[in-house]
């Protein structure tokens, strides 16, 4: 069968240095792929780029940067949209679907301060930031003698709020800190014994909509899925999924592939880090989704379910 190729597409993007690094990266192998194809990129600010002075956890999660996004694709205005992945919510709105898992980067949490090699140099009473429920409960168990406070904005926005002084610490996505060509920022890698990455952390994914001009964006998009990425983290998203995966709540997943082995280790805390529940478990790579359902039984077994629930965040209210 003949592909389709059409003479324009659209990616929307929201407008951090970050995420336009992302879709300039699926323009250009689109474009190299399809050189008769213009593809531009439409810059978009979502609910969760404007909302800065509150936790993700308590303005609705992570979604908030993912829906201008699909509404340009809904309404014809955009083909596809570039996430990262651990942006993107477990269920995706009727219609929609992700075509393609990019190759991930390093998936590592990144230790960055200005004055200090690592957690454990830090002095009593230090104020680390860092945006995600998973890493405050994993630093909180391990260093409790930490303060550990809010973090939000942007990529350039947080090193800005370190440099002046506000944190003497931050964690963030390594992969954030190597796309932008700021690897010098890490002063330590944080390996997953000590930080488990959140479920897709590291993975950039393509969003498409459901369309009836004959265009077939999954056939075009395939050569960007890259097969042992997509099978971690549809492990990962699996674990996330069952617990009503958000950042509402601290959640780990982390898979790795090696042949047609899979192993998935994954937990679960209480902010604190007082209460966790964890289980690493190996399976067939080609069966992600069902080592994700095992795994999560393993979590069930150990109350996690008891452990989310006492750590629920409310919701703020609704802003107009």
């Amino acid at each position: 069968m003949t592909l389709n190729i059409p003479s324009r597409l659209v990616i929307a993007s929201r407008e951090s240095r970050l995420a336009m690094w992302q879709a300039e990266h699926v323009r250009a192998r689109l474009s190299l792929l399809y050189p008769q194809c213009s593809v531009e990129i439409l810059g978009m600010t979502t609910r969760g780029d404007q909302i800065l002075d509150r936790a993700l956890s308590k303005v609705g999660g992570k979604g908030l940067f993912v829906k201008e996004l699909e509404v340009a694709m809904a309404e014809g205005r955009a083909d596809l949209a570039v996430h990262s992945l651990k942006d993107v919510p477990m269920d995706l709105p009727a219609g929609f679907s992700l075509a393609a898992i990019l190759e991930r980067e390093d998936p590592r949490d990144a230790f960055v301060s200005n004055d200090y090699a690592s957690l454990a140099e830090l002095p009593d009473g230090s104020v680390v930031g860092t945006s995600s429920l998973r890493r405050q409960s994993l630093i909180a168990a391990r260093y409790p003698r930490l303060v550990i406070k809010p973090l939000r904005g942007n990529l350039d926005t947080r090193l800005g709020k370190l440099d002046r002084g506000e944190y003497a610490a931050i964690i963030l996505a390594a992969a954030g800190l190597k796309r932008l060509g700021l690897p010098q920022r890490i002063r330590a890698l944080l390996d997953p014994e000590t930080s488990l990455p959140a479920a897709g952390q590291g993975a950039m994914a393509i969003e498409i909509a459901e369309r009836a001009d004959g265009v077939d964006l999954l056939r075009l998009l395939a050569p960007l899925n890259h097969a042992a990425s997509a099978q971690a983290v549809a492990a990962e998203r699996k674990v996330s999924k069952v617990f009503g995966g958000s950042c509402q709540i601290p959640l780990a997943a982390f898979a790795t592939v090696d042949g047609a082995t899979m192993r998935l280790r994954a937990m679960v805390a209480t902010p604190d880090g007082a209460r966790v529940a964890s289980a690493d478990l190996s399976g067939a790579a080609d069966a992600p989704e069902q080592l994700g359902e095992q795994v999560a039984e393993l979590l069930r077994r150990q109350d996690a379910a008891g452990i989310l629930a006492s750590c629920a965040v409310e919701p703020d209210a609704p802003h107009a």
